[in-house]
């Protein structure tokens, strides 16, 4: 059994978990692996990037500013969060703002002083990314339109990390960038419908609260349909090998969200179709490996012959 010491260490541990969403960080980081493996460096053997060194630093620094980002981003919405998510803010609080600041500069500290070991180049990516991601929670995000295409591209930007270090850009890069872009901005639209109260309270300029649901439904209804472009252009122009199937199949589940959404007018009703997208996002992370699922053949039988 804990003692009430120990306890009290325990949930401030996972209050401090809750505030970095420490469930996505494992996410991203399979992402950009998937990413490096079967899209931007497909002639390398898999267990070389694995354990590439500099690689290793570049995506450990990247979820480490994106711990950082959440952590500031719950900073300046602590009392936004008490009407949108009253339970996830009674948690977070259990951590007070002076210790997630001191969380935050640690983190980026350490961010920086990684990437400086990498390249100079590096050390001005993350940089100007930490930058960009206080600046969207300070001031960006409650604009509308400029708020969500922000959120999105830095959501994104992890990537560029990966494709500096590489020193590569093809044109498959852009269609897969732009159909997670398009997934993402999707989202940011969808949680501005889900959170209008907070927002009101807190004079947030989002797009719901200046043009009214139904211009939302209408944006929204507009960027599914233009994921249209990007999934011809990779499964008609590219190789992208069996991930056609999922393109195929989150066109199908946009016809039914969009079904839905216009039907949709409460805060859980936004929330499931959130749960939605974030499925369809966390999919297409998995889904890489269909690109080329050869690579995982061939890398269980190279472990065993070590």
């Amino acid at each position: 059994m804990l003692n009430r010491k120990n306890k009290i260490l325990l949930m401030k541990f996972i209050s401090l978990f809750s505030v970095v969403r420490g469930y996505n960080i494992p996410i991203i980081i399979i992402a950009q692996y998937l990413s490096a493996i079967f899209i931007l460096a497909p002639e390398k053997r898999g267990l070389a990037i694995l354990l590439d060194f500099d690689l290793f630093i570049i995506v450990f620094a990247s979820s480490l500013t994106i711990a950082s980002g959440y952590i500031i981003n719950n900073f300046y919405d602590s009392k936004k969060d008490l009407i949108n998510r009253p339970n996830k803010s009674m948690l977070d609080r259990l951590i007070s703002q002076k210790t997630k600041l001191n969380v935050y500069f640690t983190l980026n500290f350490i961010v920086a002083f990684l990437a400086i070991f990498v390249s100079w180049r590096a050390f001005v990516y993350f940089s100007v990314y930490i930058f960009l991601i206080w600046y969207y929670s300070h001031r960006i995000k409650k604009y509308p339109i400029i708020g969500n295409l922000t959120s999105a591209f830095l959501s994104v930007l992890p990537f560029f990390a990966i494709f500096l270090y590489y020193k590569n850009l093809y044109e498959v890069i852009l269609g897969h960038a732009t159909f997670l872009f398009l997934l993402l901005l999707i989202r940011e639209m969808i949680k501005d419908l889900e959170n209008i109260k907070g927002d009101l309270a807190n004079d947030y300029k989002t797009i719901p609260i200046i043009y009214g649901e139904a211009v939302s439904k209408k944006i929204i209804t507009a960027l599914s349909i233009a994921t249209i472009i990007p999934v011809y252009v990779l499964i008609e122009i590219f190789d992208v090998g069996y991930m056609d199937m999922y393109f195929y199949f989150c066109l199908i589940i946009l016809i039914f969200f969009l079904l839905r959404l216009w039907k949709s007018n409460t805060k859980e009703q936004f929330v499931l179709l959130h749960n939605v997208l974030k499925f369809l996002i966390v999919a297409g992370v998995f889904s890489i490996i269909l690109i080329n699922p050869s690579v995982l053949w061939h890398g269980e039988k190279l472990l065993r012959s070590i």
